[in-house]
């Protein structure tokens, strides 16, 4: 995550999903060759999981550069491609197991995913400088003007005799994290909201992931025949492909997006609340109830993850905030199916896995909620001092006194100045009279 976001800071999103692409490709086509578990890990695990890394973060980032006004509404359709790869990929993936075995069936991924490359194409930067006739020539009429400022300021310096140092010295003193920070902004992490944002994510993924994981063992475990377990996770892709669109339609309104924050922390409680239940669920029926209510809160999740992180820190920073973040996130990511699974084979029973996640989710809602409510609050008191020192003519007032005190300063005690000043008027006349 945070080399995607140092490479798209570097060199743009639309190098950086090309070769993306290029790895995902080349790492599946590899697999059809593999002889050993080992090699695959290489093949899929490595290169493809890194080309992976590569395709989202800008293909989210760019979302940022592209929409401002409907941004909310572009993020719910881009994110609407996720669940509905989901419906398909199971069938797609066991047909072409029985037609083309294992090894054709990565080929044919391989292929598919190339077109990653064909995507990061029609990445198009837009705000490049393109510099036209007139520009041109005003450039050209600086540059004489520029020759001819400099050679004056030489002559005038070879007169003063002040020794002119360049800065060359201190550029090359910059540190390594100096240079990481140009691409990777470690200031983020002085930003409240940020680090609010931060807090309650690395909470919500320890119980995010792990239900969808457990789901079907879940429905096969209280007697659901195979199929039928398969089919819930059909139904929670169904869902969540119509909610991100219609939660981007929702947060893009003028009553939502102004305090998206409070959306964003209530569809995190929404979806531990419905964790929480899913234990009461005893039938088949029950669980398509909750797989419907699921997929609904599991698509507003996804669906405004990225927008409120750009909502905090603004299009500029977001290529950062989004490769911090995920040094962070993947951890609590990978660790929470692992506890699921240790709490499902302490007690023998799903319910417990269940109800961690639930109540996971649902303090990290509420940590959201009250503390973003404390962040409005602080931006709006600090925007209130702001305009309030802006407006208030006695601030002006102090400064122009202040800096007309620090001139008189500066003009007494001219007995040592006396000869630099002397030399100053010289020069000033000669440099009228040429």
């Amino acid at each position: 995550g945070p080399i995607s976001s140092i490479l798209v800071n570097r060199y743009g999103s639309r190098p950086v999903v090309m070769f993306g692409g290029l790895l995902c490709g080349v790492g599946m086509v590899s697999a059809a060759f593999c002889t050993s578990i080992l090699q695959l890990y290489i093949c899929v695990g490595f290169i493809t999981g890194f080309g992976l890394a590569l395709n989202l973060q800008p293909s989210v980032i760019i979302i940022g550069k592209y929409f401002l006004k409907r941004r909310p509404i572009a993020n719910g359709l881009a994110m609407a491609g996720s669940p509905v790869m989901l419906c398909t990929l199971a069938p797609l993936n066991q047909f072409l197991f029985d037609n083309f075995g294992w090894r054709g069936s990565f080929l044919i991924l391989g292929a598919i995913l190339l077109n990653c490359c064909v995507a990061g194409a029609l990445f198009r930067p837009i705000g490049v400088a393109t510099a036209s006739v007139k520009t041109q020539a005003i450039e050209e009429g600086k540059a004489t003007l520029k020759d001819e400022v400099t050679k004056d300021a030489v002559e005038m310096s070879s007169r003063m005799n002040v020794p002119t140092e360049t800065k060359t010295e201190e550029e090359g003193e910059k540190d390594c994290c100096e240079k990481i920070n140009q691409y990777l902004d470690f200031s983020l992490f002085k930003h409240r909201g940020f680090l609010i944002y931060l807090i309650g994510n690395v909470l919500m993924f320890l119980g995010f992931f792990a239900p969808i994981v457990f789901l079907a063992p879940y429905a096969k475990h209280i007697g659901i025949d195979e199929y039928s377990a398969a089919f819930l996770l059909s139904i929670l892709a169904i869902v969540d492909m119509i909610a991100r669109p219609t939660t981007g339609i929702i947060a893009n309104s003028k009553w939502v997006r102004p305090r998206i924050q409070y959306f964003f922390s209530f569809s995190i409680a929404f979806n531990g609340t419905c964790h929480l239940l899913c234990p009461l669920a005893s039938g088949y029926t029950g669980l398509v109830v909750y797989s419907v209510f699921f997929g609904l809160a599991f698509g507003m999740v996804c669906a405004m993850l990225f927008e409120t992180l750009m909502d905090l820190v603004g299009a500029a920073r977001f290529t950062s905030a989004v490769g911090l973040v995920t040094i962070a996130e993947c951890c609590t990511i990978l660790l929470g199916p692992p506890i699921g699974g240790t709490l499902i084979d302490t007690f023998g029973d799903y319910k417990y896995m269940f109800i961690k996640c639930g109540a996971v989710m649902v303090l990290a809602g509420t940590f959201l909620f009250i503390m973003n409510y404390y962040n409005y609050r602080m931006l709006a008191k600090e925007e209130k001092e702001r305009k309030a020192k802006e407006e208030d003519p006695k601030s002006i007032r102090t400064e122009n006194e202040g800096r007309n005190d620090w001139n008189k300063e500066t003009a007494k005690d001219g007995p040592e100045l006396e000869p630099l000043r002397g030399e100053q008027e010289g020069l000033k006349k000669e440099v009228n009279g040429t």
